[in-house]
């Protein structure tokens, strides 16, 4: 099935009905769920412990476990003794977190809104916008049951809950059976439901019970002012967003394309070369519909979805706005070459998505039997290419800094960031092409002792001057007084690598940084550029240094 949303937050902001719609997925044993996936020798009961002040406690239980009266918290010690056949790992938590960021990406499959819903718990809950999306599954109903199904077939204990809050949808998911909540509905069902289902604090759901206030139902119709100077302003608010009087933001894992096309695939797919022919389909879907719009992009986005819920995503950037199917197709093409061992399809991929952001207007261009492309464009497609199959940082281009001071003038750039300047306005003076890494100490003949050179030694070879122009005074720059020139940051060197190039010049002086700087030229024809470092005195002549070369 292929489906293409062009403007896809503009439908999640109003939807069929002009009410947003929320799915909330509810799986209580996850991390015993995720590791019995991956690790066929782990049976039931199984829980995980971690040191939790100063004592071995549960930190998660599976199924057959909390059916056994296992619960999360409980001594270790207990636990051992209640079951004897328990099954204990010591919890890692952050591989378990970096597992369940990819879980969660992986249901944006569903729905680009997706977010884990950690405030009651780490894992276990999550959260999906489905606003102007369920009509792609055949409606709600058939997105909830495909959605569990799914999950239940890859071994996971999971309930659900579709809502018009996101309050409703968990409360729901928890507490009462799968179930789909309609607007009309809302207050009836919210008021059946336990106080839990507020996700209030412990200390709050013990106060309440203390009152005898055991349902939402009950609650609601209390004085608001009393509930909130005993429990606190987050009840009230927990209720409000339950019902939808106050919005409750959802903070999305991934960021929102508005603009993307996707395809599935009834039997899954694994080689690459088929990736990047559904890549081409599919920028040619995303080319028609930036064109149509008169937009194009600068950032695109690949996702591969696999059956074994994980998602893998590859990013390319252009330097110029495009919309060129080809140019998008050979950058992904060129940045899948540097995947080499690390492309692993898994099981099968079952969906691949194109996404574009970083989008602005682009004019239409006319082409014709006697158009040609520019030579600018040309060079900013290779660029790209170059980047993508070797690495942004491998691919560098000089960008001009506002300095006078020559090895301050110009710096070294990722061409991705370079071509976007603006170099209009920027003075063109007459300066060589090659610099040395450091200015070098040469030795000055004068007819005068401020005229033109006549004669320079310069690693122990003697130049007979011939011709010379200038001088062309460079003052310091005295808003930097006191800081040293550097040409590249300084960064700690990887192992193995030459320290950074780092200049030994002197401290600014608005006096001493002067350098009057002459272009000569000697008998065989060779240009220089040099300078003399400060003024002329007859105690103390001025240094004279050679800084570059003309061709």
């Amino acid at each position: 099935m292929d489906s293409q949303h062009s403007l896809l937050s503009a439908a999640m902001q109003t939807g069929a009905s002009g009410a947003r719609r929320f799915l909330v997925l509810f799986l209580p044993s996850w991390p015993t769920d995720y590791l019995k996936r991956h690790d066929g020798g782990l049976k039931g009961p199984l829980v995980l412990y971690e040191a939790i002040k100063g004592g071995l406690r549960l930190a998660a239980v599976d199924a057959e476990a909390s059916r056994r009266g296992l619960s999360v918290g409980q001594n270790l010690a207990d636990a051992r003794a209640m079951v004897p056949e328990l099954t204990v790992r010591e919890m890692d938590r952050p591989q378990l977190e970096a597992a369940f960021a990819d879980f969660a990406d992986w249901h944006s499959n569903a729905s680009p809104l997706v977010a884990a819903m950690s405030d009651v718990s780490t894992f276990g809950d999550l959260v999906l916008d489905i606003t102007g999306v369920a009509h792609l599954f055949g409606g709600e109903r058939p997105m909830l049951r495909l959605l569990l199904t799914r999950l239940r077939d890859l071994g996971y204990t999971v309930a659900g809950a579709i809502a018009p809050t996101i309050g409703a949808a968990w409360g729901v998911s928890h507490f009462a059976r799968s179930q789909v909540v309609e607007a009309a509905d809302l207050e009836t069902v919210l008021d059946a439901l336990p106080v839990h289902a507020l996700r209030l604090e412990p200390a709050q759901i013990a106060g309440l019970s203390q009152m005898g206030l055991t349902t939402i139902g009950q609650l609601r119709p209390r004085e608001r002012k009393p509930l909130q100077t005993r429990f606190g302003i987050s009840l009230l608010q927990r209720l409000d967003q339950a019902y939808g009087h106050i919005e409750e933001r959802m903070v999305p894992r991934l960021p929102l394309a508005e603009r993307y096309a996707e395809r599935r695939f009834a039997d899954p797919i694994g080689l690459m070369d088929d990736v990047l022919m559904t890549c081409h389909d599919l920028a040619i879907q995303l080319g028609i519909r930036l064109e149509a719009e008169g937009q194009g992009g600068q950032a695109f986005h690949l996702f591969l979805y696999r059956v074994d819920h994980k998602v893998m995503a590859l990013s390319v950037n252009s330097a110029r706005l495009t919309r060129d199917p080809e140019h998008i197709t050979k950058l992904f093409s060129n940045r899948s070459e540097r995947l080499e061992g690390e492309y692993d399809a898994g099981f099968g991929i079952d969906m691949i998505r194109l996404a574009v952001s970083s989008v602005s207007e682009l004019d239409a261009v006319q082409l014709g039997a006697f158009s040609h492309r520019g030579v600018a464009e040309d060079l900013d497609q290779l660029n790209d290419r170059m980047s993508s199959r070797l690495g942004t940082m491998a691919v560098l281009r000089t960008q001009l800094v506002a300095s006078h001071i020559p090895e301050q003038a110009a710096r070294l750039v990722p061409a991705l960031v370079a071509s976007n300047e603006d170099r209009a306005g920027w003075p063109t003076p007459l300066r060589p092409l090659r610099l040395l890494p450091m200015p070098e100490r040469v030795a000055i003949n004068a007819e005068v002792p401020e005229g033109l050179p006549a004669s320079m030694i310069w690693r122990r070879d003697s130049y007979k001057i011939e011709k010379a122009s200038g001088p062309e005074r460079l003052g310091a720059e005295w808003w930097r007084s006191g800081q040293r020139l550097q040409l590249v940051v300084p960064e700690t060197p990887k192992k193995g690598e030459a320290p950074p190039y780092i200049p030994n010049l002197p401290q600014f002086d608005p006096e001493a940084g002067t350098r009057d700087y002459y272009v000569v030229e000697d008998e065989s024809g060779r240009r220089f550029w040099i300078f003399r470092q400060g003024f002329y005195t007859a105690e103390n002549p001025p240094p004279w240094y050679l800084h570059g070369f003309f061709p």
